[in-house]
């Protein structure tokens, strides 16, 4: 039985609000975790004064348990389980210069909810295929979870997913604290999965709002939606689950509701009439949606499931077809 005198050498990859939150999260648990922050001058401000300066500003660290590195190569070395907390569409850029032997033993856990576009691939296939980590050393963070609200130490729940049920239970027992459960998962794939899908069908949701429709076509708009969840995953790796569960459903719920949404909040800017360039400045933060509705749109030639909500959301924001004739189309074929 694991136990928390039992501690892990912790690297988390990322200093972003989820990274950051992560680290909270760890530290609650680890005499010491290790972080990559890119930046010098966010060191100094960390160090310096216990918050991140650009995320998450009002969230208090404990700097005496954080080891924080610019080198990159410094916090892998120095760490066995490496939390990659970095946006999908910067991974490739962060990563391609590292020598895979660096990985020869290291568990990679993904904290990311998104598809790297130059490979239209998830974190677990890019960095299985690009560094040799085998599927069984590699697993996944998902929600439903805002980093807001863990900020906030507001009661929140996790699914740990991999293949490994010792190392999801490994990382479940690092994470789990008053404010915090954590379930485990041997879904690895689906999982992954889903949190990228529910990204794109909050954006769904946000167009939605910024349309003007109400609460009583919401919820028709995300019953659908876990619905095309459900067939694309079920053709993707074919295994018994419930989308029921908290790690797909309830992700799907509190991205597509939720304030702290910025894939939402990017929707919603698109239904008002903003430009994708405008309402990604306006918004400040990645939306990992964007990127990946062109990277599930291309991955389903192969497959050719039904995905309504996908295929309207890509034809907005990629096409620039009109938001409010799409979704009028769209929602004919709703049930």
């Amino acid at each position: 039985m694991l136990n928390h005198s039992q501690p892990i050498r912790i690297g988390v990859i990322g200093s972003g609000s989820w990274a950051t939150a992560l680290v909270k999260l760890f530290s609650n648990n680890q005499d010491a975790v290790n972080w990559w922050v890119r930046s010098e001058e966010s060191i100094a401000h960390i160090k310096a004064y216990k918050h991140n300066p650009k995320y998450l500003q009002a969230l208090e660290l404990d700097v005496t348990s954080l080891h924080i590195n610019s080198s990159l190569t410094e916090v892998i070395s120095a760490s066995d389980y490496l939390v990659v907390a970095v946006p999908a569409a910067f991974i490739h850029e962060v990563f391609h210069l590292i020598d895979p032997n660096i990985f020869k033993g290291k568990r990679i856990i993904s904290a990311v909810k998104g598809i790297i576009p130059e490979f239209n691939s998830i974190p677990a296939r890019y960095f299985h295929k690009s560094f040799g980590v085998p599927y069984s050393d590699i697993g996944i963070i998902c929600g439903p979870c805002h980093a807001e609200e863990v900020a906030l130490e507001r009661l929140s729940y996790l699914t740990v997913g991999a293949e490994d049920t010792l190392l999801a239970e490994k990382i479940a027992l690092a994470l789990r604290c008053r404010y915090i459960t954590v379930s485990i998962s041997e879904d690895l794939f689906g999982a992954e999965i889903s949190a990228i899908l529910k990204n794109v069908y909050a954006i769904a949701s946000g167009i939605c709002a910024g349309l003007g429709y109400g609460d009583n076509f919401q919820a028709v708009l995300v019953s659908n939606a876990i619905q095309e969840i459900e067939r694309f995953i079920d053709v993707i790796n074919p295994i018994h689950r419930d989308v029921k569960n908290s790690a797909y459903l309830g992700d799907l719920l509190v991205t597509a509701y939720s304030k702290f949404s910025r894939n939402r909040t990017f929707g919603f800017m698109i239904g008002k009439g903003y430009s994708v360039k405008a309402a990604t400045l306006e918004i400040g933060m990645i939306a990992e949606g964007y990127y990946a509705t062109r990277c599930l749109m291309e991955i389903n030639e192969k497959f050719m499931v039904e995905l309504p909500i996908l295929t309207a959301v890509y034809e907005i924001i990629y096409t620039n077809r009109s938001a409010r004739k799409t979704m009028q189309e769209l929602a004919e074929k709703l049930n």
